[in-house]
C-alpha cells in the first residue's frame, strides 16, 4: 500500500480515535440506522472502487486517443503543478459542490451529505454512489495523473484530506486557537484560506435562522479561499446549533445512496423547499 495511503488512514483515525474519546463516534446525536450504512458504503465503494475505475478509465482512454501525452507533464516544476492542482481539481471540485446546491438534480445526488443531523468525520466521503461517479474533479484529477503528475497527486491528497477531514470532524480544532489573541492575525489569514471546523460546519447548519449558517454559501473544500473569491464565504467563527437541513423530505437508503435508481416519493417541491430555497446570507 502506498505511502500516502497510509498518511490518509493514519488522519482518518486520529480523527476518529479523536471523536471516540470526546463526542462517540459511533453514535452521533439524532443517528438513524441507515446511516451508519450509507457512510459505510459510500466510503467503502468510493474508495475501493469509483476512483480506481476513473483513474483506470482516464488512462485507458489516453492510451487510446492521446498515447502521445502520456507523462508529458512528468518533468513540470512543482510550483507550476501546487495551481495547476488547485484550479483543475479542488477550485473545479468548488464549482461542483456549488452546482450541487443550485440545480434540483445534482441537489438530489448530493442530499445523502447534508441528510446526517450531526458533524464527523464519517461525513467526508457520504454521497450518493453516482455523485462520486460524476465528479469532475476526480475525472481531472486521473487526466492530471495520465498527464504524468501522479507523484504530486498522492501528496496534494495526504494535504486535501488532512483538511477536509478536519473541517468535518466534531472536534473543533479552530475553536481554542481563536481565543488566543496573538494568533488572531494568523487565524485570520487561515480561515480565509483553508476550510475550517467554523466555516465548514456554517454549510451543514440545519436552520436559516442561525446567525452561525450559512447553507447556500461555504462550498470550498481545500481552499476557503474560492469561496472568498466568488463571494460565496461566511465567516463567524462559531457554530451552527444544529445540523442537517430543516424541511428536507424523508429519502430512503436507496434514494441517498443511488438516486435515480430509486426516485423520490416526495414533491419535487418539497425537496427544492427543503434544501435549495434558501438565500445566501450576507
Amino acid at each position: 500500500m502506498p505511502a500516502a495511503t497510509w498518511a490518509v488512514i493514519a488522519i482518518y483515525f486520529s480523527f476518529g480515535l479523536l471523536e471516540f474519546l470526546r463526542s462517540d463516534l459511533l453514535s452521533k446525536p439524532e443517528q438513524t440506522r441507515n446511516d451508519g450504512i450509507i457512510e459505510t458504503v459510500s466510503t467503502v465503494l468510493l474508495l475501493l472502487v469509483t476512483q480506481p475505475l476513473i483513474l483506470a478509465a482516464v488512462h485507458a482512454l489516453g492510451q487510446q486517443v492521446a498515447p502521445e501525452y502520456q507523462g508529458a507533464l512528468a518533468g513540470l516544476s512543482v510550483w507550476l503543478v501546487i495551481p495547476l492542482f488547485l484550479l483543475c481539481e479542488d477550485m473545479l471540485q468548488y464549482w461542483w459542490h456549488r452546482a450541487s446546491h443550485s440545480v434540483p438534480w445534482l441537489y438530489n445526488l448530493h442530499r445523502a451529505h447534508h441528510n446526517a443531523r450531526y458533524m464527523s468525520v464519517r461525513l467526508v466521503y457520504r454521497n450518493n454512489i453516482i455523485y462520486y461517479a460524476m465528479m469532475p474533479s476526480i475525472w481531472m484529477a486521473g487526466v492530471l495523473v495520465y498527464l504524468g503528475l501522479g507523484w504530486f497527486y498522492a501528496v496534494y491528497l495526504v494535504i486535501k484530506l488532512l483538511v477536509i477531514i478536519g473541517a468535518h470532524s466534531d472536534v473543533k480544532w479552530d475553536a481554542p486557537l481563536y481565543k488566543i489573541r496573538w494568533l488572531s492575525p494568523l487565524m485570520w489569514l487561515v480561515e480565509r484560506t483553508i476550510s475550517t471546523p467554523a466555516t465548514h460546519h456554517a454549510h451543514h447548519g440545519r436552520h436559516a435562522a442561525d446567525p452561525a449558517t450559512h447553507y447556500k454559501g461555504n462550498y470550498g473544500n481545500l481552499l476557503f479561499f474560492w469561496d472568498v473569491l466568488f463571494g460565496t464565504a461566511k465567516i463567524t467563527r462559531s457554530y451552527p446549533q444544529s445540523y442537517g437541513v430543516e424541511n428536507l423530505p424523508e429519502a430512503t437508503l436507496g434514494q441517498q445512496l443511488l438516486w435515480p435508481l430509486f426516485p423520490e416519493n416526495t414533491s419535487m417541491d418539497a425537496q427544492v423547499k427543503g434544501g435549495l430555497t434558501r438565500q445566501p446570507q450576507a
